[in-house]
């Protein structure tokens, strides 16, 4: 039998958020936190630290990004398949200020094939930060064994 007939699509994606977070260093390094993870989608928070402002004294874009770049990730890779980034472009639509907790929720918009397009929105609070759109491509491999039961 293997893993996604012995297990939940909500069990399957928490394993794979669970084996991919052992080996993610950069998010982790960032402080960022999984708030929450299922098929498909996957929300991630970070603290805007002293050493995330640029000189306007404002969230530097590119933490902003790498924040809707985890979480696109983790919700791509919620199917026990490996993905990666084709694209992914981003809206800067507030400024995201020191002490903010940003929140990054990642969905699926579609997958089939190779390929799935994930829509995230990033905000502080009530405010929307900016606006991700990220195109996922499957390669090889999976992160959970498959089980003989």
């Amino acid at each position: 039998m293997n893993v996604k007939a012995a297990l939940s699509p909500e069990d399957i994606a928490r394993a794979c958020a669970d084996a991919m977070w052992a080996e993610d260093d950069a998010s982790k390094g960032l402080g960022m936190e999984i708030v929450e993870i299922g098929p498909g989608f996957a929300t991630l928070a970070m603290t805007v630290r002293p050493d995330m402002v640029n000189g306007q004294r404002i969230a530097h874009g590119g933490f902003i990004f790498t924040l809707a770049d985890s979480a696109f990730a983790f919700a791509c890779n919620s199917h026990n398949e490996r993905v990666v980034a084709a694209q992914g472009q981003i809206t800067f639509i507030k400024p995201g200020k020191l002490g903010d907790r940003l929140v990054a929720k990642a969905r699926e918009i579609t997958r089939g094939g190779r390929s799935g397009i994930y829509d995230v929105r990033v905000t502080a609070g009530d405010t929307v930060i900016a606006e991700f759109r990220g195109h996922s491509r499957v390669i090889p491999g999976t992160w959970l064994p498959a089980q003989d039961q």
